[in-house]
């Protein structure tokens, strides 16, 4: 098997409410898509772990750990911020999703899969070490990221967060770490209102405006980020991979469609081949609008995949 696809149950339970855009059906019309587009059967299907306390600490404070598990719910909805609220299965789905984001790194090292998609909820790339924010609670990528160095002792690893929203939480918990490069494009100016300028040899922040579409974004990540990926030669590759900067996702002013997802992913596994022996994990961040987000996630592990 080429990719892994890993998820679990209780990413279908967290629910913040009928009204709330991060909603279980998010990966139910994931799964609807992969299926429609023949793709399913292709993938090793795996089964994500919970996420062991050591793990997350490499990324976040033991405070805020105790406090999140202090906040689960027994019934109703708790919030941790205006945005980001627990039910009482959320606690499960976020250590899951954590836990499927690491089981991903350890397949991938092992050389039992080319790479992997986390297709989990809640997502993770707002969560900085002490504050959920932005529909996050734990962050996944960077518990991965950590995992990957600390745990396979790589030296250098990379995040491509093209997610429509800065990966602010990440860009917290790596800010004074040289061994992970992070280059995110995002929307500009929009929540949550950072990273416009932040500067430095391994923070790469692209900052857009609303109303960019596929041949502006193109020439940014061509020309911005590309050569600084191709100069700190990752041992290993990470996306955050936010599909709200579709066209049809009305979260945001994207105008991306699926053909430039297929080319992002394009580029990145290009720089993997060359550097990190082809090693990518994804992990599921952004995605509202239903159709576009099937449409577009089943394009990007098709691409992964190489089918």
């Amino acid at each position: 098997m080429h990719t892994a696809y890993i998820t679990h149950p209780s990413y279908l339970l967290h629910d913040m409410g009928s009204w709330h855009p991060e909603s279980p059906m998010r990966l139910r019309a994931i799964d609807d898509r992969l299926h429609a587009a023949h793709l399913f059967d292709f993938l090793a299907h795996l089964e994500a772990p919970r996420v062991e306390r050591s793990q997350l600490l490499r990324v976040h404070d033991a405070a805020y750990i105790d406090f999140v598990e202090a906040a689960s719910p027994s019934e109703g909805l708790h919030a941790l911020d205006p945005d980001t609220s627990m039910n009482p299965h959320t606690l499960d789905a976020a250590f899951h999703a954590a836990g499927g984001a690491v089981m991903a790194v350890d397949r991938v090292m092992r050389g039992e899969v080319n790479n992997a998609f986390v297709a989990c909820r809640p997502p993770g790339h707002h969560a900085t070490r002490n504050q959920a924010m932005g529909f996050c609670i734990f962050n996944n990528v960077a518990v991965a990221v950590a995992h990957a160095l600390e745990q396979h002792g790589l030296e250098r690893v990379a995040i491509v967060d093209f997610d429509v929203h800065h990966g602010n939480g990440t860009e917290d918990i790596f800010t004074d770490d040289p061994r992970v490069m992070l280059c995110s494009t995002f929307q500009h100016p929009f929540y949550p209102f950072r990273g416009a300028d932040t500067a430095s040899a391994h923070i790469v922040n692209v900052p857009l405006p609303a109303g960019t579409t596929g041949p502006a974004y193109r020439e940014a990540f061509g020309t911005r980020i590309m050569p600084r990926l191709e100069a700190f030669r990752p041992q290993m590759l990470f996306f955050s991979a936010g599909f709200d900067g579709h066209r049809e996702d009305d979260m945001a002013q994207f105008g991306l469609v699926e053909a430039d997802y297929v080319w992002i992913t394009e580029q990145v596994m290009g720089v993997a081949a060359r550097h990190a022996d082809g090693r990518i994990v994804s992990v599921l961040e952004g995605g509202y609008d239903l159709s576009s987000l099937g449409r577009s996630v089943a394009a990007h592990i098709k691409t992964l995949a190489e089918l």
